[in-house]
């Protein structure tokens, strides 16, 4: 029985493929959602610190449980990371990023109406007077935003009380880091100069900013106040370094680009989009190509494919940036803007921003296929040792691997995943739904899984070479029961029962017929084959549970109730304010709603009371 919240993640497989490049790493839970979003300028290094031994932090704690699967986005700066992260997480909302839900609850900088305006952090209602700035994602990167803008404009951070208590200049005064209105140090137009500057700043003004210091900077100097121009030339130089143009930001309202590799007989091709002068997001495709293909006819085939198929939630942009390496294909550009009812631009020979696109978009496709090469590599050594181990006397083919799912006997799914010599072939995943069954009783649940997916198997001809159940003698016998008739045909069948503390490693493999066991030591290619496929038939199972479930849980009980169906459901929640107003009133007020009988309101009072 598979009943528990723990996710077991392959993180030494994933690390090992991991580039040392910098980018933006996404962490799924089992369901497929998005739960933290980072950046990094070492991937490897930074996603390793999650799985250390001992890791103090008791919410990084909670987030390592719940990792799924994770995926990455090659940038190539830091700054372009931390700019790309931002984007994900306003994206996707991850909730280990954004802890709280409302609007009120979203950090911000605020920049007050004081007659010296105060730069601050501000979380909660609007209630001050001033210019907000935000949302930001966390407290953190307000306090990262506030410390940097301290650093470009000399403008007062301090609390008003510390403010009105000032006599003499603070220690930011001697830091150049505060004008000191506080004790007239600076003229109050030199001051809102400044508050000027920095609201252009925060509302993405950069150039115009730099633009007008350049100006004052010149003024300056020609009236001899060479102590003040060189004060502007600093900031100049401070707003130069923190601005400069980024590969993952910038003028392109929307725009696809394409990234293409090829090695040792795969091909990977990777799409940007940018919309609104952001990369939203990025993702890897492996299309299986026929040999001697070449890049041109690999590229219009996914074109065709990716934009012309049948999913109106697609948007297609005006412009798609190609590989340098490939040609534009006039025709197909005029047959897709036919098909899609508006002009499609394709080029390949692009410059500036088009050009840094182009070039990231061709390094993470090479990231991505590295990566996949090295699964495969891995996979492939897995296979070899695991036939090497059973004494397979040919390359095994196909291996399955069953689970079962529920919470105390209720809503039982069972899963069957599929592996092959590739990895998982997840087209061919399959989950059944039990019923008629004792609940809680897995055997039961076991046997009827096996019966939906082979009882028409030897007519299909996809029987699996090996077929994992995951559990101990009692789930094995429930297989070696189903095929005792098979005779040749049957797969082997081999049990993979938990260790005491169900931690990875201490699996026992138990062999079907003399219910042998495997010894495999815990660094053993082929036991981690086997923990892969378990796990992933964990996941499986555990996620379809939890739909089914969710499902379950969001069905009315008022419907459960003979007599009550959609309709009158819909009137009593209208008329009442929704099911806890239905359930806690007496039956009077029941049968005051339209079309709700006295015997009627009196079935549903007490069918409540009942429960």
């Amino acid at each position: 029985m598979t009943n528990s919240n723990s996710v077991t993640f392959n993180y030494k497989d994933f690390l090992r493929n991991l580039t040392h490049q910098p980018g933006v790493y996404r962490m799924y839970d089992e369901s497929g959602d998005v739960i933290y979003v980072g950046k990094a300028k070492d991937l490897k290094k930074r996603v390793s610190s999650y799985f250390r031994e001992k890791v103090d932090a008791v919410k990084t704690q909670v987030l390592v449980k719940q990792i799924a699967s994770m995926d990455v986005t090659v940038t190539d700066t830091e700054a372009d990371a931390l700019i790309l992260e931002n984007s994900f997480i306003k994206k996707y909302r991850p909730r280990y990023n954004v802890l709280l839900r409302d609007d009120k609850s979203y950090p911000y900088i605020i920049l007050t109406s004081h007659e010296h305006p105060r730069l601050g952090f501000h979380r909660g209602a609007r209630r001050e007077k001033g210019d907000y700035f935000g949302p930001f994602p966390n407290g953190s990167a307000v306090r990262e935003s506030l410390n940097l803008m301290q650093k470009l404009f000399p403008i007062r951070q301090c609390q008003d009380s510390y403010y009105r208590a000032r006599t003499r200049p603070c220690l930011q005064y001697q830091l150049k880091r505060c004008l000191a209105p506080c004790v007239s140090k600076c003229t109050d137009d030199e001051y809102n100069e400044q508050v000027q500057l920095a609201k252009h700043f925060l509302n993405g003004k950069n150039q115009q900013v730099i633009d007008e210091l350049v100006t004052k900077m010149e003024q300056a100097s020609e009236a001899l106040e060479f102590e003040k121009a060189a004060r502007f030339r600093d900031q100049i130089a401070s707003l130069r370094k923190t601005q400069e143009r980024n590969s993952v930001t910038g003028a392109q309202q929307e725009l696809d680009v394409i990234g293409m590799a090829r090695g040792n007989g795969m091909t990977t091709i990777q799409m940007m989009f940018i919309r609104d002068n952001h990369l939203q997001g990025s993702r890897s495709y492996f299309p299986k190509v026929p040999a001697d293909t070449s890049d041109e006819e690999v590229l219009r085939a996914f074109l065709l494919q990716f934009y012309l198929s049948d999913n109106a939630g697609r948007k297609t942009p005006r412009e798609i940036i190609l590989p340098d390496t490939v040609e534009p294909d006039e025709v197909l550009a005029q047959v897709m803007g036919q098909a899609l009812n508006r002009s499609v631009k394709m080029q390949n020979n692009v410059r500036g921003e088009r050009k840094q696109y182009q070039q990231l978009a061709a390094k993470n496709a090479v990231n991505a296929l590295e990566s996949r090469l090295n699964q495969q590599s891995t996979m492939n050594r897995r296979t070899s040792a695991l036939q090497q181990v059973l004494d397979f006397g040919v390359p095994i083919q196909r291996m399955e691997c069953f689970d079962i799912s529920h919470t105390m006997g209720q809503q039982t799914v069972a899963s069957c995943v599929v592996f092959d010599q590739n990895g998982p072939k997840k087209s061919d995943y399959r989950r059944y739904n039990i019923t008629g069954i004792t609940p809680g009783d897995d055997y039961a649940a076991m046997s009827k899984a096996l019966a939906k997916r082979y009882d028409k198997a030897r007519e299909q001809g996809n029987i699996p070479d090996i077929l994992f159940i995951d559990g101990g003698k009692g789930q094995l016998s429930q297989a070696e029961k189903y095929f005792e008739d098979w005779g040749s045909d049957a797969p082997m069948l081999i049990g993979v029962a938990k260790g005491e503390s169900r931690k990875p490693g201490l699996e026992t493999l138990i062999m079907a017929g003399s219910h042998e066991t495997i010894p495999l030591s815990k660094d053993a290619s082929a036991l981690h084959l086997i923990q892969h496929i378990r796990d992933e038939s964990h996941r499986f199972a555990i996620t379809g549970h939890r739909q089914k479930r969710a499902k379950v849980q969001k069905t009315s009980t008022l419907e459960q109730i003979e007599g009550i169906g959609a309709k009158r459901r819909q009137t009593l929640l209208k008329n009442l304010g929704g099911l806890q107003e239905v359930k806690n009133a007496s039956i009077s007020k029941l049968s005051s709603v339209p079309g709700i009988s006295q015997a009627m309101a009196e079935k549903i009072y007490y069918s409540f009371r009942d429960e």
